[in-house]
């Protein structure tokens, strides 16, 4: 196999063993859904949903779909009303996503919904995600398997083309049947048109297009958790009143990662950034941050809780 190259396997026993393998051990896998292929991972785990964003080269930290593998598996994460169980009943498994409150002690990792308190939830029906599903035991999370602003991809050898290395397995199962992301709802709000379009939704209820103005979902605007407290950046030391979050040889009350670690910082941001919120001083300070690989997305992310 080429340095350059990632594995790819087609679709089996052996092969989806092996991806589940590699959840399991904190690592990122490409996998087809009926939509797009998907760069999975455990939503639990902040470190591993943190390698998705380094691999797509992400620019900032929008909230990301977790697939669950049925409704029971979906009601342990968010809480349900209805419409939501009406909307469930009709299209899961499929392309639909539903933004929901989420659990208390729902145990995923804050990076995946970006610091919010709702959640992007959905139960796929290609079988080599449900598979994985099974065989990993752990809710995935799972955006497109592409870089960053690059084209959807549908087969596996898209995924090859847009990532290479940095996704070290590929589950081959053809081409995707949809080819385009899932339709999100909230409430009765589209939030994103997709395969499972407004007049079948309408079938079951009034649901209306929606706007980015609120973001709480992927596909949207990048705002999402904010601090109340007013944040300054690229500190190197914490003023009397301030809350410093280290970086790397700038120590602080607490760190992104001591051994300047840009996926550890990025997996540690948001868990950091409540912890300064709750403390008893009046201000956060956060220390310097490179510039590169997923410290573009950690800085942007910064950047814009720090606009008030």
């Amino acid at each position: 196999m080429s340095a350059q190259l990632p594995e790819i396997r087609r679709y089996g026993t052996a092969a989806v063993a092996a991806a589940a393998a590699a959840i399991r051990a904190g690592g990122i896998v490409a996998v087809p859904t009926e939509t797009v292929y998907g760069l999975a991972a455990d939503a639990r785990d902040s470190a591993a949903v943190a390698r998705i964003y380094a691999a797509k080269g992400r620019p900032s930290f929008n909230p990301l779909i977790v697939h669950v593998l049925d409704l029971a598996a979906a009601e342990a994460l968010a809480v349900f009303d209805d419409d939501a169980r009406e909307l469930a009943a009709r299209f899961w498994p499929g392309p639909l996503t539903l933004v929901l409150p989420l659990r208390d002690r729902a145990g995923v990792a804050s990076l995946v919904t970006a610091g919010l308190d709702t959640i992007a939830l959905r139960v796929p029906a290609h079988r080599a995600m449900r598979a994985l599903l099974a065989a990993s035991g752990a809710p995935l999370a799972a955006p497109s398997a592409n870089a960053s602003n690059a084209i959807s991809p549908t087969r596996a050898e898209h995924v090859a083309a847009s990532l290479g290395a940095s996704v070290p397995l590929i589950l081959d199962d053809g081409a995707t049947e949809a080819g385009v992301e899932s339709t999100i709802v909230a409430g009765r709000t589209i939030l994103r048109p997709g395969p499972v379009t407004a007049e079948m939704l309408r079938e079951v209820l009034p649901v209306v297009p929606g706007t980015t103005a609120h973001v709480s979902a992927p596909g949207q605007l990048a705002t999402h958790y904010a601090p109340r407290k007013p944040l300054r950046l690229a500190a190197v030391a914490a003023e009397a009143d301030e809350w410093l979050i280290g970086y790397g040889a700038v120590a602080g009350d607490d760190t992104l990662s001591a051994a300047g670690d840009p996926v550890e910082a990025a997996a540690r941001l948001f868990d950091a950034l409540h912890r300064a919120d709750a403390s008893a001083r009046a201000r956060i300070a956060v220390a310097p941050v490179p510039e590169a690989g997923v410290g573009v997305a950690i800085n942007d992310r910064l950047r814009r809780a720090a606009q008030r």
